[in-house]
Formats: structure tokens, C-alpha cells, sequence
């Protein structure tokens, strides 16, 4: 008898492209910020701008590292 691997997992919420997210896990935890892309594994979120050079600051995070925030 075989066994189904995939039961009692939850299906992870995805964030979309322009919402706001907040890092619940990791280095970054607490930080917010827009979503700019969306990938299989993980998302790119713009959190600040650099001061002296007015470029994006950016960061990945894996989809079961942070919640969407309304």
C-alpha cells in the first residue's frame, strides 16, 4: 500500500505583483515591502531606496517566509 505524500499539506498563498508583504522568517524579519516579482519558489521585494545613488533596494524571500499584509 502506497502512501499519498501530499496530504496534510496546505497550499501556500502566494502574493501578487504591487502588494505589500512583511518577512515573518529570516534575516529580514519585520521588514516590509512591494512586491516586483513574483517566482515558482519565491518573491522580490523592493524595501527602501539607496540615499546616495536613489537605486531600488531589493530582497528575495520564499513563499513561506512572509504574509500578505492588507
Amino acid at each position: 500500500m502506497t502512501e499519498d505524500k501530499t496530504v496534510g499539506k496546505s497550499e501556500i498563498k502566494k502574493a501578487e505583483v504591487g502588494e505589500t508583504i512583511q518577512v515573518i522568517k529570516g534575516e529580514q524579519k519585520g521588514k516590509k515591502g512591494e512586491v516586483l516579482t513574483v517566482r515558482e519558489n519565491s518573491v522580490i521585494v523592493k524595501v527602501g531606496i539607496k540615499p546616495q545613488t536613489d537605486e531600488p533596494i531589493k530582497i528575495v524571500v520564499n513563499h513561506k517566509n512572509y504574509k500578505c499584509i492588507k
